[in-house]
């Protein structure tokens, strides 16, 4: 029996008493009831009008798929290659920050979660805990690190060695959050968890962010807040800086926030190794151009020199098909996986990467195909 017709069963015969409903709607609106409003509109609102947030979602509606028959589907293989490892799925866990504010174990729960399932785990900059506490959790699972770049250059190589020595294998460096956007939702509830010493957990635990304190996080944790609120972000950042982080570790390095295919270009050209397109899930630029949009001309702009991978709007096994044929290497995803972890921590995060992965493969069964390297743009119809 195939990955998703054994979970298909599994759903059935313990439907009553599943806590994670399977729809990602339902899992949103249970996810809502549960949490006080701060800490849910945090995760689930977005910039400005969120009309981004939205059309990260509906942008895959024009993408139709178009079955074929007769095709022996019989036995399925869910794998793909990135940077010479063998990784069971297609998928990845997003980076999120401050995953204590939906449940006191955040990020280590998580990261226990994704590798139970094999899954790679990226872990935030603005995580609670540590980077280091995170990979102990994580164990054996496949974990990346993603770098929120600090206007103090040795912070950020500092947060990047760090990761290495832990045993991550690749860093992602968001680029579209050079400060946080206009949220309406955390501004009308005055609420950002970094005050309250959320989020914060891999500074506390730098060395070079502890050495610019007269006293340690312990004794004064206002003075490292407020030096934190000092040193986060970098809008002076330009491409020339990439070579900084690049001489401070050998590990591939990917780029998140890519939605130009001249930006993707100009990274091929400065020699990273892979591209996250992603809009941040809508919640830095409202009113930017849908991921799943963006996706094809930055797939077309590389030609195929380093992968691409997609983040935003990835809810259903059907839209993780869709984003695979038009070239994306593999897909993220942030929302669904935070609210499995507020409804049940690790269990949570564990079932909502089931219920996805068997939901793709049911998918890519019933599509015709056998693999994902047998997904293309064939398979698509726009309209």
């Amino acid at each position: 029996m195939n990955f998703g017709n054994h979970v298909q069963l599994k759903v059935y015969q313990q439907l009553e008493e599943n806590i994670i409903p399977v729809s990602y709607e339902e899992l949103e609106a249970k996810a809502k009831a549960l949490l006080d409003a701060k800490p849910y509109y945090y995760v689930a609102a977005s910039a400005g009008a969120e009309i981004t947030a939205k059309q990260n979602n509906k942008a895959f509606e024009k993408w139709q798929i178009v079955p074929r028959m007769l095709c022996d589907t019989s036995k399925r293989d869910l794998s793909i290659e990135l940077f010479g490892k063998k990784l069971a799925y297609p998928l990845l866990l997003a980076p999120v920050g401050v995953q204590s504010i939906v449940h006191p174990e955040g990020e280590l729960a998580s990261a226990r979660g994704a590798a139970a399932m094999n899954v790679p785990f990226i872990a935030s900059t603005a995580s609670t805990y540590s980077l280091e506490n995170i990979a102990s959790e994580a164990g054996q699972g496949e974990r990346w690190f993603q770098l929120y770049w600090s206007n103090d250059r040795e912070i950020a190589a500092s947060m990047v060695k760090r990761a290495e020595a832990s045993g991550y294998s690749a860093i992602v460096i968001t680029l579209d959050t050079p400060m946080m956007a206009w949220r309406e939702k955390d501004i009308e509830h005055a609420y950002l968890p970094f005050l309250e010493a959320k989020g914060i957990g891999n500074y506390l635990e730098d060395p070079v962010f502890c050495s610019r304190l007269e006293r340690s996080p312990q004794e004064d944790m206002k003075s490292a807040i407020t030096l934190w609120s000092r040193v986060f972000g970098n809008p002076t950042l330009t491409w020339n800086d990439l070579e900084f982080i690049k001489s401070q570790t050998s590990l591939p390095i990917l780029l998140k926030g890519i939605l130009h295919p001249d930006d993707a270009k100009l990274a091929v050209e400065h020699g990273v190794d892979g591209i996250i397109v992603s809009n941040h899930g809508g919640r830095q630029v409202d009113g930017a151009i849908a991921a799943i949009d963006a996706l094809p001309d930055i797939v077309d702009a590389v030609k195929g020199e380093i992968p691409v991978l997609l983040d935003s709007g990835i809810r259903r096994g059907s839209d993780m098909i869709k984003a695979l044929a038009l070239g994306a290497k593999a897909v993220l995803i942030g929302r669904p996986f935070m609210y499995g972890l507020a409804l049940a921590g690790e269990d949570g995060v564990k079932q909502v990467l089931r219920n996805l992965l068997a939901d793709f493969d049911l998918t890519l069964a019933l599509s015709g195909k056998r693999s994902v390297d047998q997904l293309n743009r064939d398979l698509l119809k726009e309209i």
